[in-house]
C-alpha cells in the first residue's frame, strides 16, 4: 500500500527519515542515469543542455540534503534514539549528521556552477584529447580548480584544501598518511622496474583482434563471473567506468583500444570488480539501503575490488592457462607457443605512458605523480598553463618516459575534467588494500592460483562478500583492513607480491 501523508505523520521519526532518504536516492539515481548517458551515447552537441540538466539536479539534491525539513528529520531521529539503540542505527545518524553539516555550509549557487563546469569540462576534455591540444581544455581546468578551492573554503574543515576535497572519496585520509604509504612505492618501484627490464624480453606482439571478437571475449568473461543480464548492462565509453543506477540496475563500460588486444578484456575484469562490490553491498534490512551503511566504504576499497579482479585474478598464471586456448581460437592461431608466454603477455611489467594500460608494477607511480600534481595545483600555486610541462617532467623522473603529445600526457584521464581532485590516490590505496586482503584470503582458503585453477571463483567471491562487501560504511578503509587482516594498512604485502611475481618470471 502506498505511504500517505497521514500515515507518515503517525510514523516514527526514523521511518519519516527513511522515506525522505528514499526520495533523495531516487533523485540521485536520475543524476547517475544522465551521467551514464552522457558518457556512452549522448551526442556531443547535447553537452550544454546536459550541463543545465545536471546543474538543476545538483541544486535540487543539495537542497534536499541541506534544507530545514531534512535537518529537522535528522534531529528528530537522533532524539528518538534510546540507550538500547543498535550501533548500526547510531552510525547511520552519525554519517547523516556529518554530511548534513557539510552540505549546509555550501552555497547552492556554487553547487550549480560546479555541475555546469563539470559538464563543460568533460566536453572540452574530449575535444582537447582528440585534438592532442591541452590549450582547448586549460580554461575549463582553471575554472574547476578555482571552484573546488572555493568549495573547500566554504566547507571550512580543519584540513587542507586537498584533504577537504578528498574526504568524499576517502573518509579520514590525510596527506601525511598518504605520503607514509606512498614513500616505499616511490623508493622501491623504480628499482623493481629495473629488474623487470633485465628479464628476457617478450617477442613483439604481432597480432590484434577485431572489435567484435574482443567484445565477445569480454562477454564470456562476464558470464564466467556471474553476469546477470536482468540486472546488468555493458556499454562503450571513452573512459571505462562502473555506475550503479539503482538497487537492481548495474552498468559498466569498456573501450576497445586498437593494437592492445588485452586492454578491453582486463578493463572489463576491472569494472566488473567494481560492479560486483556494488552488487554485494548490504541493501536489505533495517539499517542499509537507503541508509549510509548500505554504501561503499571508500573509493580505495572500491578500487581494491576492481584491482583484485583485474590483477589478482585476471593477470594470474592460472587464469592465463584457462583463457590461453580461447584467445588462440579467437585469433585463429597460437602466437605464444604456450600458456606461460601468454601469461607474460598479460603482465608486460614495463613502464608505459598511460595509467589505464599500466601493469601492476608501474601503476602506482602514475598515481604518485597525479597526487603530487593535485597538491601543486590546489595548494602550491602551480599555474594551470604549466601543467603539461610539469607532468612531462614528472613522468621522466618517475618512469623514465616523456609523452609525445598532450593526449598521452596530462589529458589522458577524465577525472580533472570533472574537478575530481582527491580521487586518484584511491587507485594506489586499492592496490595496497587488495594485496593485504589477498594475503589473508589465501591464508584462510588456500593459494588464489590454486582456487582459480580448480574453478573455485565462486568461493573467492563468497569470501569477499562476507569479509569486505558486507561491511558498507560501518568502517573506513583503514579500519576495514585492520578488521579483516589483523594488521594496519601498509605497502608491504603489495611489494612482496610484485617481487614474487618478478621472481616467477625470472625462473
Amino acid at each position: 500500500m502506498p505511504t500517505t501523508m497521514d500515515s507518515l505523520d503517525q510514523s516514527s521519526a526514523r521511518e519519516r527519515l527513511r522515506s525522505y532518504l528514499h526520495g533523495t536516492q531516487l533523485l540521485g539515481s536520475i543524476h547517475s542515469t544522465l551521467y551514464y548517458d552522457q558518457n556512452t551515447v549522448m551526442p556531443a552537441a547535447g553537452a550544454p543542455w546536459r550541463g543545465e540538466q545536471l546543474a538543476l539536479l545538483a541544486r535540487q539534491l543539495h537542497g534536499r540534503q541541506s534544507c530545514i525539513e531534512y535537518s529537522e528529520l535528522v534531529a528528530a531521529a537522533e532524539a528518538e534514539l534510546t540507550a538500547a539503540a543498535e550501533p548500526a542505527a547510531r552510525r547511520n545518524l552519525e554519517l547523516l549528521r556529518q554530511e548534513l553539516e557539510r552540505q549546509q555550509r555550501l552555497d547552492p549557487v556554487l553547487v550549480g556552477r560546479i555541475a555546469e563546469a563539470q559538464a563543460r569540462g568533460y566536453a572540452l576534455w574530449q575535444q582537447a584529447k582528440a585534438a592532442r591540444n591541452y590549450g582547448l581544455f586549460s580554461p575549463a581546468l582553471a575554472e574547476l580548480v578555482s571552484l573546488r578551492q572555493e568549495q573547500a573554503r566554504q566547507l571550512a574543515e580543519p584540513r587542507s584544501c586537498w584533504e577537504t576535497l578528498a574526504q568524499g572519496f576517502e573518509p579520514d585520509i590525510t596527506k601525511q598518511r598518504l605520503q607514509e604509504l606512498f614513500q616505499p612505492l616511490r623508493e622501491q618501484l623504480p628499482l623493481l622496474l629495473e629488474q623487470a627490464a633485465a628479464l628476457p624480453p617478450l617477442p613483439p606482439a604481432d597480432w590484434d583482434l577485431d572489435e567484435a571478437v574482443q567484445d565477445q571475449l569480454c562477454q564470456e568473461l562476464l558470464q564466467q563471473w556471474g553476469y546477470d543480464a536482468s540486472r546488468c548492462q555493458r556499454s562503450r565509453s571513452p573512459h571505462p567506468f562502473s555506475s550503479t543506477i539503482g538497487p537492481a540496475d548495474f552498468r559498466i563500460t569498456t573501450r576497445i583500444v586498437a593494437g592492445s588486444p588485452f586492454s578491453a578484456f582486463l578493463a572489463t575484469a576491472h569494472e566488473w570488480g567494481h560492479s560486483l562490490y556494488e552488487q554485494g553491498l548490504p541493501r536489505g534490512g533495517d539499517h542499509f539501503f537507503p541508509w549510509p551503511l548500505g554504501e561503499a566504504t571508500s573509493m580505495g576499497v572500491h578500487e581494491s575490488q576492481s584491482l583484485f579482479f583485474e590483477c589478482r585474478l585476471g593477470r594470474s598464471a592460472a587464469f592465463a592457462q584457462r583463457w590461453y586456448p580461447r584467445f588462440c581460437s579467437a585469433l585463429g592461431r597460437d602466437s605464444w607457443g604456450d600458456g606461460r608466454r601468454f601469461w607474460r603477455g598479460l603482465n608486460p611489467m614495463q613502464a608505459g605512458l598511460t595509467r589505464v594500460e599500466a601493469d601492476e608494477l608501474s601503476y602506482c607511480l602514475h598515481i604518485v605523480l597525479r597526487f603530487e600534481l593535485e597538491l601543486e595545483l590546489l595548494e602550491q600555486g602551480l599555474p594551470v598553463a604549466e601543467l603539461p610541462e610539469r607532468w612531462n617532467r614528472g613522468m621522466e623522473q618517475l618512469l623514465g618516459l616523456r609523452p609525445g603529445h598532450d593526449a598521452e600526457g596530462c589529458l589522458q584521464d577524465v577525472h580533472w575534467s570533472e574537478g575530481l581532485f582527491g580521487y586518484f590516490p584511491s587507485y594506489a590505496l586499492g592496490h595496497l588494500i587488495s594485496a593485504q586482503l589477498s594475503a589473508t584470503l589465501a591464508a584462510e582458503l588456500g593459494p588464489i592460483e590454486t582456487l582459480i585453477a580448480t574453478g573455485n571463483d565462486a568461493e573467492i567471491q563468497a569470501w569477499l562478500g562476507r569479509n569486505v562487501w558486507s561491511l558498507g560504511r560501518r568502517v573506513n578503509a583503514e579500519q576495514l583492513v585492520q578488521q579483516v587482516t589483523g594488521r594496519p594498512l601498509s605497502a608491504e604485502a603489495f611489494l612482496t607480491h610484485l617481487k614474487d611475481k618478478l621472481a616467477r618470471f625470472a625462473a
